[in-house]
């Protein structure tokens, strides 16, 4: 058999594989937004099913015959060819070792754990989900062992499965930094900075209105309305099935619409990073390999250094002024920014000011390191998880569902974390090479945010599912992510608004 031979027969049955693996994402996306609870029991014991089909399709001779036979020799295979096959091997030997039994059982049990967490976070109940949990975490370190190759540690693997290149060493470092620059900065605003005005910020806003203007911030981002789907869930995500079927969820509070504003902007980053990959990678089956804070940065760099910029408050307040009537007629653009841009600790992540939020991220990176790698026990993480609150942000956590269940990731992932914060980071990076090319805060203020996606298009789209991490911002940058621009955007940024002095 000829190279080219291979390569048809391989890339015929990831048709075959990827369209199983859409099947399953269209039925986790029915699960997480409109599944009737009696029948979540029911949604993961069909995905289990469908799992075992997508395993026997990955882990049969043939599939690993042409796999390995073309890992070993590449001649001929052109450059996203060679790039595919280099992935799905590295993705073939990470699971080659785990049986046909245990992938069943570690779906079944990341299903079950997903109904439990409901459950647990609405009775405000850790031990609803304490099995549950700690079943997944002896699977992941079960399924970590059954490696050839395994870095350091369990959590030093799982983090090179999320960020290529990630280690405990490096986030230690990365997140020092993080703590010696934004945990003062913190302490200063609440001892000196000036008061900011936010009465308005629970004002009703009827969830009709909401999700109407939440279409509209979709389409200021520039996304393809009739690829889009807008959907509503208790924890805010967005999944694709091609860059023809992407599907944004957001979650909307009457008496708090800017929490909407704001999960609408980070889901549509994300929704455009997925609408945005060439053509060519979909069909060589080397799309949406980019890294967890790869994608993060998109998201947060809309949320956040676009959407919370004052000429981003400029270019939406007539839309948001014409949607709600009188509710805002008293407030004027500079307070809303300011509003929108307090940094006040606070229990909840999804709720967090832009400053506060890496202290959130930081917590459940020190939480998920211990636990993971057998430092700490299931049992001991409410509590750890109250202390660090209380040492970090100066809180209370009043109950569990405000405390460590607030979160859906813990059902299924760890290593993932992180990568909200590297998101950031990568964000206020890039944004100082883009303000070369152009002024972004210009065509922000003027409602031009596609001159944002067509640069992010050109410049960091096409290459993010081809390259590592450190390659990726490399390529972009012309030099290795460097945290001190986000540090530095954050104490500009905040210093000015509070006038700090």
């Amino acid at each position: 058999m000829t190279n080219e031979e291979r390569i048809r027969a391989l890339f015929s049955r990831l048709d075959e594989i990827e369209a199983y693996g859409r099947c399953l994402g269209k039925m986790q996306f029915d699960m997480e937004c409109c599944a009737p609870p009696e029948g979540l029991e029911q949604a993961g014991e069909d995905m289990a099913l469908i799992g075992k089909r997508v395993y026997a399709l990955t882990h049969d001779k043939e599939y690993a015959a042409l796999l390995t036979a073309l890992h070993a020799d590449a001649e001929g295979l052109t450059d996203l060819q060679k790039n595919a096959v280099e992935r799905l091997y590295e993705d073939y030997a990470k699971e080659k070792n785990i049986t046909a039994d245990f992938s069943y059982e570690m779906d079944l049990a990341g299903n079950k754990a997903y109904a439990d967490w409901l459950r647990a976070k609405k009775a405000q109940d850790f031990s609803l989900f304490r099995d549950s949990f700690a079943a997944l975490i002896e699977n992941a370190r079960k399924a970590v062992s059954l490696r050839d190759e395994r870095k350091a540690t369990v959590y030093d693997t799982l983090l090179d499965d999320f960020e290529k290149g990630g280690s405990i060493a490096q986030l230690d470092t990365f997140f020092a930094a993080l703590k010696a620059r934004v945990l003062p900065l913190i302490r200063r605003i609440a001892d000196e900075g000036k008061p900011v005005r936010t009465d308005f910020m629970t004002r009703k806003v009827e969830i009709p209105l909401q999700e109407k203007f939440s279409r509209y911030l979709l389409n200021l981002e520039g996304l393809r309305e009739s690829a889009t789907v807008l959907m509503t869930t208790e924890h805010p995500f967005t999944d694709h099935y091609g860059p023809k079927d992407v599907r944004v969820t957001t979650h909307y509070y009457e008496e708090n619409f800017i929490s909407n504003i704001f999960s609408t902007l980070h889901e549509g980053g994300h929704a455009l990073s997925m609408q945005n990959e060439p053509a060519a990678h979909y069909e060589n089956h080397t799309a949406d390999r980019m890294s967890c804070a790869m994608h993060e940065c998109i998201s947060r760099f809309y949320e956040n250094i676009i959407g919370r910029s004052e000429e981003m408050i400029a270019a939406i307040s007539p839309a948001l002024r014409e949607l709600t009537g009188d509710a805002f007629a008293d407030v004027t653009d500079r307070e809303l920014y300011e509003a929108v841009n307090v940094a006040r600790p606070g229990l909840i992540r999804m709720e967090a000011d832009e400053l506060t939020y890496c202290v959130h991220i930081m917590i459940r990176y020190e939480l998920e390191k211990a636990f993971v790698n057998g430092e700490i026990t299931v049992d001991d993480i409410p509590a750890l998880w109250n202390a660090k609150y209380k040492e970090y942000l100066g809180l209370d956590v009043p109950n569990d569902e405000e405390g460590c269940l607030q979160d859906v990731h813990w059902t299924g992932a760890y290593g993932y974390f992180p990568s909200y914060a590297l998101g950031s980071a990568y964000g206020a990076q890039i944004l100082r090479t883009m303000e070369k090319d152009f002024n972004v805060f210009a065509a922000v203020k003027a409602g031009e945010l596609t001159k944002i996606r067509d640069w992010l298009t050109q410049r960091v789209f096409n290459i993010a599912s081809l390259k590592t991490p450190d390659e990726w911002i490399r390529a972009i940058t012309g030099e290795p992510l460097n945290v001190n621009y986000f540090l530095d955007y954050l104490e500009e940024k905040f210093t000015k608004l509070y006038e700090l002095k």
